[in-house]
């Protein structure tokens, strides 16, 4: 039964009683609720009728069905309508009418009733001016209010708590305590005592006015007098305390409130929750959130939110995540700000598929994303080296009606710097001025850091120089940048002479400042002088950190004095300090250049002693050195500076032979390999394409008991991938599916690709509908998939059978995502029919 059937039966039937009946009867069944047509059919038959009883009882059941305004509205419109001799509004039916209107916030429709009222001759009730007070008061209306007040007396009433109690609620809101302690003084004085909703009234606008104490002086004179407090007698006190920093009297307060009987509600502990957040007492907030759900309390949306922002806060995005997952679960509502923080955790921690996947979420079923979503989206694209991505997102952005603005545009300039597109980023910025955005420092910075280091550091300079002229002071960071290039250039003095100009321009050199001129005088043949340096920057309070010290390193053994060097870490050791892989590996690399491998392979002990992790780089050094060894023991060369010239030819002919020895040599050294020493040979051998010797690297790590991790697994796929050795790449995929491992889209897309190029397209289809299955965002599967594997690797046929498949599944895509994808088609394939695309697109 629904709303258009009921109303059309109490058209039709014959009698209207029997109509009233089956009006009540239908009422009654489960999810049933009647229409405002129904109400209206079914008075509009009574009164035909002439049965004013019902029809009246009718009336207040038609105001009190009214959802909203615009319902109460359209009643109200009705009602006067049929409002005829014997059928005039009743005292019951104007303060029914009264009390809706206060519901729903209505102030000048309760004034008008109330005139209208008066006019028919019903005289009101205390609850008839009661209604009306409360109503003025909410608004803040507390003179008008004191009108009605006054006719109170007129009809011979007096005034009770409620009365009273809405005036000096109506004081409060206008933030003028004294008339509300003037009321309160009045309602004594006449005898009416407040309750609990009047001190809690006047606790919480003193609380409002940051006056605490009197607000903590009132509660125990409620207490004293025998007003038992509320809920929501505490609930502000609480809150107001910590966000005052004293969150111990907060929590004694509601320990407090426990022992009074009084248990803390979801509004209680979500107050105490927010502000302990905010403080930064989140472990507290965290405990109290436990007990919360140990009361049996759910709670809402502003609980999850504060706990979940504070986290990402303070860059906690795990707890946080899990805390979101939480609130999913319970049917809690994630606001657009506990989106973003959570897809900007998401980006930090590079997996940038998950937030957009959150970001689908957005498009989806809201809240839309905004701006702020868009360009952390951006970011975390161009932290991961995904350009193409984020000039996705930049078009979808703009066909989703936003104009990016100066971050969009500085995120994507540092980002194409870093990826060194410095002509790509250029032009962004050009483009930027263009549509009268004004560069901010970042945007700078990037640019000028991006042209340093590639060498261009008169651009730099200029562009720096542009840079004072638009009015956006240099800072810091642009400094260090310049310097670092100056120093690079061995163009020591001038890089000397902006450090004074630094100063002249109130900024303070910092650690990197300085830490970047040792580094130049370190890689140009001045250590020595680097070393004068160091205790000017401890003078000015400038103590080196661990950059300054790894580029005295590398100076030292660069120079031939890995042992200088050596004493120099014993020494940086010794203040508690841990050096760093750039340290280590120029030590190691001394070593190796002296012919001293027994001394690098201690050095690389030490290196892992002190919780310091080789990188690729680290054992690329040390096999250069292994193959100077087998050099001079093969070809018994007596000079030793020969045999290092001719090594260092094939350093990085990194065979299985070379690698299995140096893994026996760090075992013999005392470093037995772990499954992350084969993690990092792995992962480096497979950028430099030697996958053969992936193959037969893994196959020994497993022979010898050790399992891959998936970070192995992963480089051994697309290795196998690489090389066309699908079936090995099946078996590898297989393996990580069965253990549970994370699949990334461009790890799909080098599977797809490798079984479209050997012909074996329907695995590779029934694979792509196994991906589907898993929450992906749509776009970005055609953005990574299809575009950038498929169309890019020349399999546009595929790319468009794969199109189908997304789209028969239900798949929407963006629009702009069938715009890039026609662009993309037309760019690969001149020769591939574009009616499909054509017609999704309207091009």
């Amino acid at each position: 039964m629904n709303g258009r059937r009921s109303k059309w039966i109490l058209e039709i039937h014959k009698d209207s009683e029997t109509a009233l009946q089956f009006f009540f009867w239908v009422s009654k069944r489960p999810f049933y609720k009647h229409s405002l047509d129904c109400f209206i059919v079914l008075l509009n038959r009574l009164l035909r009728d002439q049965l004013f009883a019902p029809a009246d009882h009718l009336r207040i059941l038609m105001i009190k069905a009214c959802r909203n305004e615009e319902e109460l509205t359209r009643v109200l419109g009705f009602l006067n309508e049929v409002s005829v001799k014997g059928f005039a509004f009743s005292l019951y039916t104007y303060n029914t009418l009264l009390i809706q209107f206060g519901k729903f916030e209505m102030a000048a429709a309760a004034q008008n009733a109330y005139t209208q009222m008066l006019s028919a001759g019903v005289e009101p009730s205390l609850l008839t001016f009661n209604t009306l007070i409360n109503i003025l008061c909410k608004k803040g209306k507390v003179q008008e209010a004191e009108v009605i007040l006054s006719r109170i007396f007129q009809f011979d009433m007096n005034p009770d708590c409620f009365t009273y109690t809405s005036l000096i609620l109506g004081c409060c809101r206008n933030h003028d305590l004294d008339s509300a302690f003037g009321f309160l003084d009045r309602m004594v004085k006449e005898g009416c005592d407040p309750n609990s909703v009047t001190y809690s009234v006047l606790i919480n606008g003193l609380c409002n006015e940051g006056r605490i104490e009197e607000a903590l002086n009132m509660l125990s004179e409620m207490i004293e007098k025998g007003v038992e407090p509320t809920v929501y007698t505490y609930t502000v006190p609480i809150s107001s305390l910590c966000k005052i920093g004293r969150a111990k009297e907060a929590c004694d307060l509601m320990a407090d409130m426990r022992k009074r009987g009084c248990y803390p509600n979801v509004q209680t502990y979500t107050a105490l929750i927010s502000a302990l957040s905010e403080s930064g007492k989140l472990e507290v907030a965290i405990g109290l959130y436990h007990k919360m759900l140990v009361d049996g309390l759910v709670p809402n949306t502003v609980t999850y939110n504060a706990l979940i922002n504070e986290l990402c806060v303070q860059g906690r995005f795990e707890p946080a995540l899990k805390i979101f997952d939480w609130m999913e679960k319970r049917g809690g509502l994630p606001n657009t700000r506990t989106y973003n923080e959570i897809i900007k955790g998401f980006c930090l921690m590079s997996n940038t598929e998950k937030a957009m996947h959150l970001f689908n979420r957005m498009l989806k079923v809201g809240p839309s994303p905004t701006l702020i979503t868009y360009n952390t989206l951006i970011r975390g694209y161009c932290k991961k080296g995904n350009l193409n991505n984020a000039m996705r997102i930049l078009e979808m952005m703009k066909e989703n009606g936003f104009d990016p603005d100066e971050w969009t545009y500085a995120e994507l300039v540092s980002g194409f710097c870093k990826g060194g597109k410095l002509a790509v980023a250029s032009d962004l910025f050009n483009k930027m001025i263009k549509q009268g955005l004004r560069p901010n420092q970042v945007c700078y910075g990037a640019l000028i850091d991006g042209y340093c280091k590639v060498g261009k550091v008169d651009v730099a300079l200029s562009l720096m120089e542009r840079m004072e002229e638009n009015v956006c002071k240099p800072n810091v960071e642009i400094y260090n940048a310049i310097i670092n290039g100056l120093s690079k250039e061995n163009r020591l003095s001038e890089a000397e002479n902006l450090c004074n100009r630094m100063v002249e321009q109130r900024l303070l050199p910092n650690v990197i400042t300085y830490s970047t001129l040792v580094d130049g005088l370190c890689k140009n043949g001045g250590t020595h002088l680097a070393f004068k340096i160091i205790p000017e920057m401890e003078k000015r309070n400038c103590p080196p950190n661990l950059h300054t010290y790894s580029s005295v390193i590398h100076g030292l053994c660069q120079e031939g004095n890995p042992m200088d060097a050596e004493a120099l870490v014993r020494e940086i050791e010794g203040k508690g300090l841990i050096l760093d892989q750039v340290a280590y590996t120029s030590m190691i690399d001394g070593f190796v250049k002296l012919g001293r491998l027994e001394h690098a392979f201690s050095v690389i002990r030490r290196m892992i002693n002190m919780g310091c992790t080789p990188n690729y780089r680290t054992f690329n050094v040390l096999v250069k050195g292994l193959l100077r060894e087998r050099h001079l023991l093969t070809e018994n060369c007596v000079n030793q500076d020969e045999a290092v010239d001719i090594c260092s030819l094939d350093e990085k002919d990194m065979s299985f032979e070379v690698v299995s020895d140096l893994l026996v040599r760090l075992l013999d050294s005392g470093c037995e390999p772990t499954v992350n020493t084969y993690s990092t040979l792995v992962n480096g051998l497979c950028k430099e394409g030697r996958y053969d010797v992936v193959d037969q690297l893994v196959s020994s790590m497993q022979e010898k008991g050790l399992a891959p991790n998936k970070n192995i697994y992963g480089s051994l796929l697309v290795a196998y991938c690489k090389n066309l050795k699908v079936d090995l790449a099946l078996e590898v995929f297989s393996t990580m599916v069965l253990n549970g491992f994370e699949l990334h889209l461009n790890v799909y897309g080098e599977l797809l690709c490798a079984l479209c190029k050997a012909s074996r397209v329907e695995e590779a289809q029934e694979i792509f509908n196994s991906m589907l299955e898993r929450q992906w965002n749509p776009d970005e599967v055609v953005w990574t998939v299809l575009i950038d594997g498929l169309l890019k690797e020349g399999e546009s046929d595929a790319c468009m059978k794969f199109l189908h498949i997304m789209e028969s599944r239900n798949f929407p895509l963006n629009f702009q995502t069938y715009v890039i994808l026609a662009r993309e088609i037309s760019n690969e394939d001149k020769s591939i029919e574009m009616v499909g695309i054509a017609d999704k697109v309207r091009i």
